[in-house]
């Protein structure tokens, strides 16, 4: 730490008693180097003070700071008691407005000149607001927002200076009256080490301390970017120089000259956000192998600009023994903060007083939050239960009877903020008695944290809070919490973020996500000020927090021997995929050797091949039992893709079932199909009459709820929506079946019903002299029309290739293809039927009646155009039926991943 070595090493010089003195540091972090320095120095003194700036400042201004949860409360208190919004909408805007009120009070000289200004700009804007004065105009708003903050912000500081209470821009504005007195009248040595940018106030008082000899100030420059005035980084440093506090008696402590010293400069320019991280174990073995096998990780950071990175950083860093985190992870990122949110959003639909739960509000409750073995059990037996049935929307009644034994079920239940929050603390205190990581269990300590703290502020203020206020201020305090780690500093690696390296120094220094809006943050500042306005009141804008970073930036690699700097080149989501412009910079204006390397994603380019399996033994065992239940689906299915087939018939596997919250095209099939089996069942083996088919059309409403019924869905499925459409058009289909059936004996034909959902199976079907196979499957509907035996396929598609008349060098493989399955399957039946002759005529007819086109009824199989077919006639679609088992047991023969054909039902 060469800074801090120089600092001690100079005030040794001054005083070996250094307690004479009082260190002011930018941070807190860097007192435990000054201490391990003095510790190597053998120093047996006693040890200074230490205070960041914000801590001397309050200590001069005699005030108790006030922020977070406590501030807004108070504010809101304040604010009712003149205006008219809830809780929640206020706390959308105030935070930002007093962050901006802080700057305000921090860097102009009056917080009343700005609001005046604010107010008056709105006003010349809306001139001409009474010229319509019974149209609406939108700048009223604004108008109105600023009239009420200058009325609100003004009133707030009085009542917070009656409590002695104070903003930290109020603290600002406290100690500038104070600072000359202070300055005289302390008996303190100040040593203001490593700052560059001051506020006014903090600037005056530094140069009051100095004008009365009572402060001494370290900074860390170098001549690079001190003597080069284009050099955003100096800005603050160049204009402390020109103080006139210091002169041939007091000089400017230290410029250096060490940016332009020998570096190795690598810059990575890489394909993703987190592939950066997988660089790091080649960095640190490139830094091994360079240096001794003693390699020193100390003196080694890892600088990330994006703290979502931390968690693969980690796993990249996995072998490293050693490493100490100095940043804190988001809250709001973990698993446990995603299902609190989820809770809050369940309890503002309750609120709404709706009768049923949404699944999707449920479920990633019950899968994110920590469980123990008995809830896992009530869990899986719900999940299990909504896909049985398809529930989309819980019922209360259900959800309570089903789930009513978790131990968390009360969070299910409306409840008042209160006690909802109640309920959450006892929750989180109740968790952490279970086994969890560490993560989690921190995860889980700090909501519990937030929670008492909300709770014991609450009590305090006796307004009314709903859930969803209390959902905005939970929301406001996690996104600026973060879990931090705790480490050994003085040892291993150093895991950080830019602003916790201030006075640090790090021989090999390596930053992650060096892009542009990571580094510098660029205009991303949440403000309701203006940029102009600010300008015109020295408020900092964007531009003086670019060079604040581009400090960081430099004085950072100043002092290390190895650079290297990655960032993402890829463009996707909010990432521009453009390397900061501090690199452009280094690349145009250093002078030093930069090496750049440009890194793409390993990915091993996707095999068009498909995947190929092969027929072992042990998957030629398992054809052998297939051939005795051989069913046309089968076929089909190898048809479409042979991979399927071998899952689902060999592996024996099947998809995973998931609630739909649309009816599926295979479940409105399901539907219109149940339909007509509850109608025709009742006319099984009868000859139609007119008065059949109409008392079946008067049923057709009933015969969907059945159809629903036998789903296993529930009513309320079908009451809106699409799912609302589906059940209207499959009742239109069910009613053109029975009109078109009706029509037929209308006009003089006569039909009777003889079965639905024929079982056939054991039909023994020979493929070789030696060899046989057996078919099964269920036949829709079988029925005579006029005398003729037929089997009917119903098909939610439309009929397709049912004339057959191929050439005789194409009959072999006539049916070998997935547009012939309808052809296959209806082959199949047919011989089915004939072979296993279950009714007395040697021939028949078989076709398919499609949902989609029910106006032309049954479209019957044709084999050189003959619709009546026997065994005989069979015999071509039997032969490429043969040759496809043939396939399907050929051991030669693997199966084949079908790349280019997507299955389709």
């Amino acid at each position: 730490m060469k800074f801090l070595n120089k600092i001690i090493d100079d005030l040794l010089q001054k005083n070996v008693d250094l307690s004479k003195f009082t260190l002011v540091l930018p941070g807190k972090r860097p007192v435990v180097f000054i201490k391990k320095i003095l510790q190597e120095k053998a120093y047996s003194g006693f040890l200074p003070e230490f205070y960041t700036i914000e801590e001397l400042l309050k200590n001069i201004s005699g005030k108790q700071q006030i922020n977070g949860i406590a501030m807004w409360l108070f504010a809101y208190e304040i604010y009712k008691t003149q205006y008219d919004e809830d809780f929640g909408n206020f706390l959308k805007w105030f935070p930002t407005v007093l962050k901006d009120w802080d700057d305000i009070l921090k860097f102009s000289e009056s917080d009343l000149a700005v609001l005046d200004f604010m107010f008056d700009e709105e006003r010349i804007k809306n001139w001409a607001e009474n010229l319509n004065a019974e149209e609406e105009n939108p700048r009223n708003k604004f108008l109105n927002f600023w009239r009420k903050q200058r009325n609100f912000l003004p009133l707030l500081k009085l009542k917070l200076q009656e409590k002695n209470y104070a903003t930290a821009g109020m603290l600002h504005e406290i100690v500038k009256n104070k600072v000359q007195d202070f300055a005289q009248n302390t008996n303190e040595n100040f040593v203001f080490c490593g700052f560059n940018a001051f506020t006014p106030v903090e600037q005056k008082l530094v140069k009051e301390l100095l004008k009365w000899d009572k402060a001494i100030c370290y900074f860390q420059a170098d001549n690079y970017y001190m003597n080069d005035a284009r050099q955003e980084s100096g800005k603050f440093l160049r204009e402390h120089k020109k103080w006139p506090e210091f002169n041939d008696s007091r000089e400017f402590t230290w410029i250096e000259n060490d940016f332009k010293s020998e570096k190795n400069i690598k810059i990575f320019e890489v394909s993703g956000n987190v592939s950066q991280t997988k660089l790091l174990p080649e960095i640190f073995s490139e830094l091994s192998n360079n240096n001794s096998s003693n390699f020193d990780f100390t003196k080694t950071a890892v600088v990330l600009l994006d703290e979502n990175l931390l968690p693969p950083t980690l796993d990249a860093l996995s072998s490293i023994e050693r490493i100490n985190i100095t940043m804190g992870f988001p809250l709001k990122n973990l698993g446990f903060s995603n299902a609190m949110k989820k809770i809050f959003h369940l309890q503002k639909q309750l609120q709404k007083n709706q009768n049923s739960y949404y699944y999707k509000d449920v479920l990633p409750i019950l899968e994110e939050l920590p469980k123990s073995p008995e809830d896992e059990i009530l869990i899986q037996n719900f999940k299990k239960l909504l896909l049985e049935r398809n529930i989309i929307y819980i019922a209360k009644n259900r959800l309570e009877s089903e789930l009513s034994g978790l131990s968390y079920f009360n969070l299910f239940q409306k409840k008042s903020a209160k006690e909802l929050l109640l309920n959450l603390i006892n929750y989180c205190f109740q968790l952490k008695f279970q086994p969890l990581d560490d993560i989690v269990y921190e995860n889980i300590s700090h909501f519990e944290k937030v929670f008492k703290t909300l709770q014991n502020q609450l009590n305090d203020y006796h307004f009314e809070m709903d859930v969803e206020s209390l959902e905005v201020l939970i929301n406001q305090l996690v996104n600026s919490e973060s879990i931090d780690f705790q480490g050994e500093p003085l040892q291993g690696l150093q895991v950080m973020g830019l602003l916790e390296t201030r006075l640090l120094n790090f021989e090999n220094i390596i930053l992650v996500s060096v892009n542009e809006g990571k580094l510098p943050l660029g205009n991303s500042q949440n403000t309701y000020l203006p940029f102009d306005v600010r300008r015109e009141f020295n408020l900092h804008t964007f531009l003086e927090n670019d060079s604040i970073y581009a400090y960081h930036f430099y004085r950072l690699l100043q002092d290390s021997k190895n650079v290297y700097l990655l960032y993402n080149a890829l463009s996707s989501g909010l990432n521009t995929g453009e390397k900061s412009r501090f690199i452009t910079q280094l690349e145009i204006e250093s002078g030093l050797n930069i090496e750049h390397l440009v890194v793409e994603n390993s990915i091993e380019p996707v095999n068009q091949d498909g995947i190929i399996l092969e027929k072992t033994d042990e998957v030629l065992d398992k054809l052998e039992v297939w051939k005795t239940r051989v069913s046309a689906s089968h076929l089909v299915n190898y048809l479409w893709n042979p991979v399927d087939f071998y899952l689902s018939q060999i592996l024996k596997t099947r998809s995973e079932d998931s609630v739909e919250e649309e009816l599926s095209q295979r479940n409105y099939g399901n539907l219109v199909h149940f339909a007509l089996h509850f109608l025709y069942k009742n006319v099984i083996g009868k000859t139609l009459k007119e008065s059949n088919l109409e008392d079946l059309l008067k049923q057709v409403d009933a015969s969907l709820d059945d159809a629903i019924k036998t789903l296993n869905h529930e009513k309320e499925f079908y009451n809106s929506g699409m799912n609302y459409i589906h059940k209207s058009i499959a009742k239109r289909v069910v009613t053109d079946i029975l009109n078109y059936d009706l029509n037929l004996i209308k006009k003089g034909n006569q039909l009777e019903i003889i079965d639905l959902e024929m079982r056939v199976e054991n039909v023994e079907f020979p493929i070789s002299e030696s060899e046989n196979i057996y078919f099964y499957g269920f036949i829709d509907r079988v029925d005579r029309l006029n005398g003729e035996l037929r089997i009917i396929d119903y098909k939610t598609k439309k009929a397709t290739n049912l004339f057959l008349k191929p050439k005789e060098d194409k009959i072999e493989s006539l049916l070998m293809n997935k547009k012939m399955a309808q052809a296959l399957q209806l082959s199949i039946y047919a011989y089915a039927i004939l072979k296993s002759k279950k009714f007395p005529e040697n021939h028949l007819q078989c076709g398919i009646w499609s949902f989609a086109e029910t106006g032309k009824g049954v479209q019957n199989l044709q084999l050189f155009e003959e619709t009546i077919l026997d065994l005989n006639i069979l015999e071509m679609p039997l032969e490429s039926i043969r040759n496809l088992i043939l396939e399907i047991l050929n051991p030669e023969i693997p199966f084949a991943e079908n790349t280019t054909q997507n299955y389709s039902n």
